[in-house]
């Protein structure tokens, strides 16, 4: 369709009408939105992630499989 035909098409509709069109064209625009150009992911350094570290200093945790092992019995003891 020529883009003159259709103004003339859409002037000659009464403003009721008229904004029922634009209000269409906007949600044809939002639904058929070309997807933006992706950025690359950022890649997080892991060592900035703020669980690094939560577990320091704790001596019960030297031996992780030891606290595993030992949370194990505590919690399924019968």
């Amino acid at each position: 369709m020529e883009q003159e035909s259709i103004y003339n098409d859409i002037s000659t509709l009464p403003p009721k009408a008229q904004q029922q069109v634009v209000d269409f064209i906007a949600f044809l625009k939002t639904r058929y939105k070309q997807p933006k150009a992706s950025k690359a992911a950022k890649r997080n350094n892991i060592i900035e992630e703020p669980f690094i570290g939560i577990w320091e200093g704790r001596s019960d945790m030297r031996d992780s499989s030891q606290w595993v092992r030992n949370t194990r019995e505590s919690e399924w003891a019968s």
